[in-house]
C-alpha cells in the first residue's frame, strides 16, 4: 500500500476564504480524515463549499498564475492531476500549490516544481536520454496508451555477459583461427590476439565510462558518440557502425554457407567443374546463390518478429559453448589417444586427400605390383612424369600428434607465403627435382598471399561485439554496475579462450594441417573439427547454428541502429528509414540492410569481407575512445561516470591503437572508410544538423574559443591582421521584419565569410514586457542572415530609448579581443520629410558614439540600389575619393569588395584633392608609389580644386537650410507645448473622477496637481523665456534670418566637392568618400545632415567611410 501525504495548514484562518476578514478565527470547521489508501485529505464542512474569498477577483488571478500547463504535466507526470487539493472549491480552480511552507515560492511552482514531484518522476525514469524532449514526449504518449511499463529485470550475467560472449565468439574461431596459427605461428598469433584484445579492452573501459554517465537507449555506440561528439561525428560514425554490423551479417552468412557446402554437404553445390582453374570460381558462385537464399530466409525471420530471434539466442549461445568445450576435451584426450588423421606427404609437400585413397606409389594387386592412382595426377599420356614425384617418396604423418608430442616447437614461427605456394613441412627431407607446382597437381596450395597485417584484418572481427551490453542498458537492473563488469568480464573470458585455443592448436596439430585452410589434407574435414571430441560433427553443427544465430543478431540490430539514426533526423535522406510497422519493427531499414548485406554476399569471400567490417568497427571504437578522452580532459560538469577506473591516457592509447590497426590491416580499406565517414560528416554539416546534445565538440569549441580570446587579450591586433569586424545595426518595422535587408547583403559581400560579424538591433520598451518580441526579432534576423549567407551572431537589445540601446550595443557587443571594430549604419532616408527628429538624431548620436569608441563607421546611402548576392556587376569602377587620411580604410574596402563575385569585374579608381599650394604632379607620383607598395592595383587621379568665391547658390542653399531648421524647431516646440497642456487637462480630469468615486488613493490624487506644477521649475521657466527671445514671432519673420558664416563655408565645401565627384564618378558602380564628423555643438546637428545630403547628391550608390583613428593597412610584409 502506497501512502501519500498532503501538507495542510494547522489553522483554518491561514487558508484563503476560510478565515475571517478581520483576522479573527472564522466559524468554519475542517475535518481531517485519512482515506483507505492512506492519503491524508482535508475536507471543509458542507456549508463552506459555496463560500467565496473576500477578494475573489484577486484570488482567481492567483489561482490562474499557479496552474500548471500541459507541457509541465508531461514533464512531471500525472501526479499533479491526481494530487487532491487541500481545500477544494466549487469550481475546482484552486491551486495545487497552496502550501503554507512554500508560500514564498508559490508563484514560480508552475515552472520550478517541488522536489518531491521531481523525485517521484525520476523514480519512474527508465530508458530515456536525459533532456531529450522528443523522447520524453514519446514516453508520455506511450504511458497514456499502454499504462505503466514493467521495470527492468536483467542482471549482469544474462543482460551483459552472455550477449557479449555470443557476439564476440563467432565464425573466425571455427573457420580461420587454426589457419592464422599455422601461418603466423604461435608467437605472432598471440601478438595478434593481444593487440586486438587490448584494443577492445581499452575501448570497453572508455565505453564503460560513457555508458555509466547516463542512460544509453537504443543505438548503443551511436548514441554514445553522437551525444559526446555531436551530430556530425555521431551520424558519420553511426552510419559506419551500421555498415560494419550489416557486413558482419554478410560475413556470418558466408561462413555458414562455407560450412554447409565445404564440410557438411558438398554434394549440394550447384556449380561444378572439372577444370582446376575454374574450381574457385564455381565455389564463389555457389556461395553467392546459397548466400542470397540464406539472407532472404533470415530476413524473413527477422521481418516476422524479433521475438523468435531472442527466444533462440540462448540456444545459439549454447552451441558455441558446447563447440568450444569439445575442443578442450579433444585436446586433453589427444594426450592419451590422439585422433587418427593421417596426412600424405610427397617429400615435404602436402597432398590433398581428395585425389586419392591410399598414400602409396605402388600397390599389391595379387602377386603384382601396380601403380597407384597418384601416377595419373603426376604423369601424362606420353609417360612423362613430374621430376619431384619421381625423386621423392610418399610418407604419411600424423596430422594430430597430440598435446604431448612437442610439435609446438615447429609451430612457434611464422610461415607466410605468396598465393599458389605449396604447403610444405620444413623438417621433412626432400629431393628438389624442380618439379611443377601448378594447381593441376594434387597439392595443398595457399589461396591468398599472407602477411601479418592481413591476418590482423581477418582476425579482428572475432573480438568485436563488445557493445551488446550497452545496447541493453534499459533492460538492466543496475546498468551502472552491470555494463562495465559484464563487458570487461566477457572480453577477459574470450581473450583467455583465444589464447588458450591458440596454444592448444600449436601443441596438438601439425603445421601443415594448420595451414590447410579448408582441410584438404584431412579428407575435407573442418580443421578445428579434427581436434574435437567426441566427433567433428559437434564442431560442424555448433559452428553452423552459432553462425546462423550471429547472422540473425546482426540483421536484427543493424536496422534498429539505422532507425535510431533516422529518427534523430540528422541525415535528411534517411528520414524514410525511421518509419516502422505497427509492432515497432523497422521495415524500411530492414530492407536497406538486406540490400547492403547482399553486396557483401556477392563478394563471396570471407577473407575479403572480414577486413571491410574491421575498418568500420575500428573507426567506431576509435571515436568511443576519443569521446571519453575529450570529456575527461574538458572536465564538463555533466561528466560524472560511476565507472571510476578510466583515464584520458588510456583512451588516447586505445584511440591510437585503433588507428594503427586500421592501417595495419589494410591502408586502402582504412582510407576508404575514413573517406566515407568524412563525406557523411561534411554532408551533415552542410545540411545543418540543428541538434544540441551538449556534446564534447561544443565543449572543445568553447575551450578553444576561451584560449583564443585570452590570447587576443594580450595586445591589440597588428595592422597586417586588421580586417573589418562588423557590427551591423538594423532597423525593424512594426512586424519585426528587417527594413533594409540589403545592409546584410553588403556586409556579406564585404566579409566573404571571414572575420566577425555581429548583427544588432534595438527595440524600444521594457525588457520584462518585450522579451517575446525581442526573441521573435532575433529569430527573424537569424533567418535573414541564413538567407543572405552571413556567418555571425545576432543580438537584440530592449531599451527605453533607441539611442541608449544603440550606445549599449556599440559598447558591449563582442567578448574580449573578439570585438567589432567597424559599425555599419543605414542612412536615415526621408529624414527631411519627417516631423519626428528622432531618426536623424539617433543617426548622429550613433556617429558620435562610434567616434568616441574609436571605431570605424560605414554608412551606405541608397542601400536599396546596392546589388544582391545573386547579381554580378559588369565592367565598371569603384571610385574612392580620398580627401583626408583616416587610417587607410578607404584603400582597404574596395580591395575586400573585389574578392566577392559581385564586384570582381570592377576596377578601382582613387581620386585625391589638391589645393592651390599642393604639387598635383608630385602627389600623383607619390600616390602611385604608395599603391604599388600596398600591392593594390588602381588608377590614380589628382583633382585640383582652386579657391573660388562663394556662389549665390551656396548662399541661398544655406539660407534655405537654416530657415527650414528654424521652422521645424518652432513647429516641434508648439507641438510639444500642445501635448503638455493636453496632458495637464487629462490629469486634472482623472483626479476629479477618482475623487468623485471615493478612491482609496486620495493622497495620490491630491498630490497630482502638485506634480504638474512642479514640472515648471525655475530652469524650465528660464529656458522658455530664452526660446521666446530666440524664436521669431510668426513664420513670416523667418525671412529676416541671416545665414551663419561658418555654415556658409561648410555648404560651399559640400557643393564644390559634390560638383567634382558627380562630374568624375557619375557612372561609377560605387563611390567611397570620407565622411565628415558631426559638429561639436548639438545645435548644428540638422545642418550636418543637410551637408551630407548636399555632398552625396546625384550619386547612385555611396559609401560614407569614417576611420577609427588607427592604421589598418601597411606597406610592410
Amino acid at each position: 500500500m502506497s501512502v501519500r501525504f498532503t501538507v495542510t495548514p494547522t489553522r483554518a484562518e491561514d487558508v484563503l476564504g476560510l478565515g475571517g476578514g478581520d483576522g479573527e478565527p472564522g466559524g468554519d470547521s475542517v475535518d481531517r480524515t485519512q482515506d483507505g489508501e492512506g492519503v491524508l485529505t482535508a475536507t471543509p464542512a458542507v456549508g463552506d463549499l459555496g463560500q467565496k474569498a473576500s477578494s475573489g477577483e484577486h484570488a482567481a488571478e492567483d489561482r490562474n498564475q499557479s496552474l500548471i500547463t500541459g507541457e509541465h504535466i508531461r514533464l512531471l507526470g500525472d501526479h499533479l492531476e491526481k494530487e487532491p487539493p487541500i481545500f477544494p472549491s466549487d469550481d475546482c480552480g484552486g491551486s495545487v500549490y497552496e502550501d503554507r511552507n512554500l508560500a514564498l515560492f508559490e508563484e514560480e511552482l508552475d515552472t520550478r516544481p517541488k522536489v518531491s514531484l521531481l523525485l517521484n518522476r525520476m523514480a519512474n525514469y527508465t530508458n530515456l536520454p536525459q533532456g531529450a524532449k522528443e523522447h520524453e514526449e514519446a514516453e508520455y504518449v506511450g504511458e497514456e496508451r499502454g499504462g505503466a511499463k514493467r521495470g527492468p529485470q536483467m542482471g549482469t550475467l544474462v543482460g551483459v555477459f552472455l550477449p557479449c560472449l555470443q557476439n564476440i565468439l563467432g565464425i573466425i574461431l571455427f573457420l580461420r583461427l587454426t589457419w592464422v596459427v599455422g601461418t603466423a605461428g604461435v608467437l605472432q598469433s598471440l601478438c595478434i590476439v593481444l593487440l586486438c584484445c587490448c584494443c577492445t579492452m581499452l575501448t570497453a573501459i572508455s565505453m564503460s565510462a560513457i555508458a555509466t554517465n547516463g542512460v544509453v537507449p537504443a543505438g548503443g555506440s551511436y548514441f554514445m558518440i553522437s551525444r559526446s561528439l555531436g551530430p556530425e561525428f555521431g551520424g558519420a560514425v553511426g552510419l559506419c557502425f551500421y555498415l560494419g554490423t550489416t557486413f558482419a551479417g554478410a560475413m556470418y552468412i558466408l561462413g555458414a554457407i562455407e560450412i554447409l557446402l565445404t564440410y557438411m554437404c558438398p554434394s549440394m553445390a550447384i556449380f561444378h567443374t572439372d577444370d582446376v582453374n575454374a574450381e574457385e570460381g564455381a565455389m564463389l558462385n555457389n556461395m553467392r546463390v546459397y548466400g542470397t537464399c540464406f539472407l532472404l530466409l533470415l530476413a524473413l525471420v527477422v521481418f516476422v518478429g524479433v521475438d523468435y530471434v531472442n527466444k533462440f539466442a540462448s540456444v545459439f549461445l549454447g552451441c558455441v559453448v558446447v563447440s568450444i568445450l569439445s575442443i578442450y576435451a579433444g585436446a586433453l584426450k589427444s594426450a592419451v589417444s590422439p585422433p587418427h588423421f593421417p596426412v600424405c606427404m610427397l617429400g615435404n609437400r602436402t597432398l590433398s586427400a581428395h585425389s586419392f585413397t591410399t598414400c602409396e606409389k605402388w600397390l599389391l594387386s595379387g602377386n603384382q605390383t601396380v601403380r597407384s592412382e597418384l601416377w595419373k595426377h603426376f604423369c601424362h599420356l606420353n609417360n612423362s612424369c613430374d621430376r619431384y614425384f619421381l625423386r621423392n617418396n610418399l610418407t604419411s604423418i600424423q596430422g594430430i600428434p597430440g598435446i604431448s608430442s612437442g610439435i609446438i616447437t615447429e609451430n612457434l614461427w611464422s610461415n607466410y607465403g605468396e598465393k599458389g605456394k605449396v604447403v610444405e613441412k620444413a623438417l621433412l627431407s626432400s629431393v628438389n627435382g624442380l618439379g611443377s607446382t601448378n594447381n593441376h597437381l594434387p597439392y595443398i596450395f595457399t589461396d591468398i598471399t599472407t602477411s601479418f597485417t592481413m591476418l590482423v584484418g581477418i582476425f579482428f572481427p572475432s573480438v568485436t561485439g563488445i557493445m551488446a551490453g550497452s545496447n541493453r542498458s534499459g533492460d538492466l537492473k543496475d546498468a551502472q554496475k552491470s555494463i562495465p563488469m559484464g563487458t570487461i568480464l566477457a572480453i577477459v573470458t574470450t581473450s583467455l579462450v583465444y589464447i588458450s585455443t591458440i596454444i592448444l592448436f600449436g601443441t596438438c596439430m601439425d603445421g601443415v594441417v594448420l595451414r590447410d585452410k579448408f582441410g584438404g589434407a584431412v579428407n575435407g574435414t573442418l580443421v578445428v573439427g579434427t581436434l574435437s571430441w567426441p566427433s567433428h560433427w559437434v564442431i560442424l553443427l555448433g559452428s553452423f547454428f552459432s553462425t546462423c544465430g550471429a547472422g540473425l543478431q546482426s540483421l536484427t540490430g543493424a536496422p534498429r541502429l539505422l532507425q535510431a539514426i533516422a529518427k534523430d533526423n540528422i541525415v535528411p535522406f534517411l528520414r524514410i528509414f525511421g518509419k516502422e510497422k505497427v509492432n515497432g519493427e523497422p521495415t524500411w531499414a530492414l530492407l536497406l540492410t538486406v540490400v547492403i548485406a547482399e553486396l557483401g554476399i556477392l563478394i563471396a569471400s570471407l577473407d575479403m569481407v572480414a577486413p571491410i567490417l574491421s575498418m568500420f568497427f575500428l573507426m567506431c571504437y576509435l571515436f568511443v575512445n576519443l569521446a571519453c578522452a575529450l570529456q575527461t580532459l574538458l572536465r564538463t560538469p555533466n561528466w560524472r561516470p560511476r565507472f571510476r577506473y578510466y583515464h584520458w591516457s588510456l583512451s588516447f592509447l586505445g584511440m591510437s591503437l585503433c588507428l594503427a590497426l586500421m592501417f595495419i590491416s589494410s591502408w586502402y580499406y582504412a582510407m576508404a572508410a575514413m573517406g566515407i565517414a568524412g563525406m557523411i560528416y561534411k554532408y551533415i554539416e552542410f545540411q545543418g544538423a540543428e541538434k544540441e546534445w551538449g556534446d564534447g565538440i561544443r565543449g572543445l569549441s568553447l575551450s578553444a574559443a576561451r584560449f583564443a580570446l585570452l590570447r587576443l587579450e594580450e595586445g591589440p591586433p597588428h595592422t597586417k591582421n586588421w580586417r573589418p569586424q562588423l557590427l551591423v545595426l538594423l532597423k525593424l518595422d512594426e512586424d519585426l521584419h528587417v527594413k533594409y535587408p540589403r545592409l546584410l547583403t553588403f556586409a556579406s559581400q564585404l566579409k566573404a565569410g571571414k572575420g566577425l560579424t555581429i548583427v544588432g538591433s534595438v527595440l524600444s520598451g521594457n525588457f520584462l514586457e518585450s522579451y517575446g518580441e525581442a526573441t521573435a526579432a532575433e529569430q527573424a534576423i537569424k533567418c535573414l542572415m541564413t538567407r543572405e549567407r552571413v556567418k555571425g551572431f545576432c543580438q537584440v537589445v530592449v531599451a527605453a530609448k533607441v539611442r541608449e540601446g544603440v550606445s549599449h550595443l556599440i559598447q558591449s557587443c563582442g567578448l574580449g579581443g573578439m570585438k567589432h571594430n567597424t559599425v555599419v549604419l543605414g542612412w536615415p532616408s526621408c529624414w527631411r520629410q519627417s516631423e519626428d527628429p528622432r531618426a536623424w538624431k539617433t543617426f548622429i548620436g550613433t556617429v558620435r558614439v562610434t567616434t568616441a569608441a574609436q571605431l570605424a563607421l560605414l554608412v551606405p546611402k541608397n542601400i536599396t540600389l546596392f546589388p544582391g548576392n545573386g547579381d554580378v556587376l559588369g565592367e565598371g569602377t569603384i571610385d574612392v575619393w580620398w580627401i583626408v587620411h583616416d587610417g587607410g580604410l578607404l584603400m582597404l574596402l574596395p580591395f575586400l569588395l573585389r574578392q566577392h563575385k559581385v564586384w570582381r569585374k570592377c576596377s578601382i579608381r582613387i581620386f585625391t584633392v589638391a589645393q592651390m599650394e599642393d604639387n598635383s604632379i608630385q602627389m600623383k607620383k607619390d600616390l602611385t608609389t604608395f599603391l604599388y607598395h600596398l600591392r593594390i592595383e588602381a588608377q590614380v587621379e589628382v583633382v585640383e580644386m582652386h579657391d573660388s568665391d562663394i556662389s549665390a547658390y551656396t548662399y541661398e542653399r544655406t539660407l534655405m537650410m537654416e530657415q527650414r531648421s528654424q521652422m521645424l524647431r518652432q513647429m516641434r516646440l508648439s507641438k510639444t507645448e500642445r501635448e503638455r497642456e493636453a496632458q495637464i487637462i487629462k490629469d486634472r480630469n482623472s483626479t476629479l473622477r477618482l475623487a468623485s468615486l471615493g478612491s482609496e488613493d486620495e493622497d495620490e490624487a491630491d498630490g497630482a496637481p502638485d506634480r504638474i506644477h512642479m514640472t515648471w521649475t525655475k530652469d524650465r521657466y528660464q529656458e522658455k523665456q530664452w526660446r521666446q527671445e530666440r524664436t521669431p514671432d510668426g513664420y513670416s519673420d523667418l525671412m529676416s534670418i541671416r545665414p551663419d558664416h561658418l555654415n556658409v563655408r561648410r555648404m560651399h565645401t559640400a557643393v564644390r566637392l559634390n560638383e567634382v565627384i558627380v562630374n568624375r564618378s557619375h557612372d561609377a558602380r560605387l563611390v567611397l568618400l570620407n565622411m565628415p564628423g558631426p559638429p561639436r555643438n548639438i545645435e548644428g546637428d540638422e545642418n550636418y545632415m543637410e551637408f551630407l545630403e548636399v555632398l552625396t547628391e546625384g550619386l547612385e550608390r555611396v559609401l560614407l567611410v569614417r576611420g577609427g583613428g588607427c592604421e589598418v593597412i601597411t606597406i610592410y610584409s
